[in-house]
């Protein structure tokens, strides 16, 4: 982020303008759909909802 935001007040001025992404405890999570590696099949994450628990893990694994 310093690379971005190489301030404090630039920083805090963003986050002022945008605020915060991240639904709040107990909230839902925002609906989103992604498809699979060869981009044929779509799934939803709505599709689970009131199924079972679902884990989102996200990042570089190489």
């Amino acid at each position: 982020m310093a690379e971005t935001f190489p301030d404090m007040a630039a920083t805090m001025e963003w986050h002022e303008k945008h605020g915060a992404s991240a639904p709040g405890v107990g909230d839902l999570a925002p609906d989103f759909e992604l498809y699979d590696v060869a981009g044929e099949t779509s799934v939803h994450l709505s599709s689970f909802r009131g199924d079972r628990p679902v884990a989102l893990v996200f990042g570089s694994f190489t």
